[in-house]
């Protein structure tokens, strides 16, 4: 452990930090898990409805700093690829 106060103070702030990417990061893959889950099922409509969320909250990480713009991107492409290959 840190003995000065502001050393104190920063490993505070990091593990704030942390947890609060932690659970960005958490819910990300969420959403993304459910874009997979709806395609595996055969729900069409339930599979769009979720693409468009993860997209979503893809983008919000891309702007947090949380994911590479273009992991974004590749996710995004992936996703819609699985749903379209659902509606065909």
């Amino acid at each position: 452990m840190p003995n000065i106060k502001s050393a104190i103070k920063r490993t505070k702030t990091i593990e704030k930090r942390r947890a609060h990417r932690a659970a960005q990061k958490s819910a990300l893959r969420t959403a993304v898990k459910g874009v997979e889950v709806a395609v595996s099922a055969g729900n069409l409509e339930g599979a769009k409805v979720a693409l468009q969320a993860a997209s979503k909250q893809l983008d919000k990480a891309v702007t947090k700093g949380l994911i590479h713009k273009n992991a974004a991107s590749r996710k995004k492409s992936r996703l819609a690829k699985k749903v379209n290959g659902l509606s065909a």
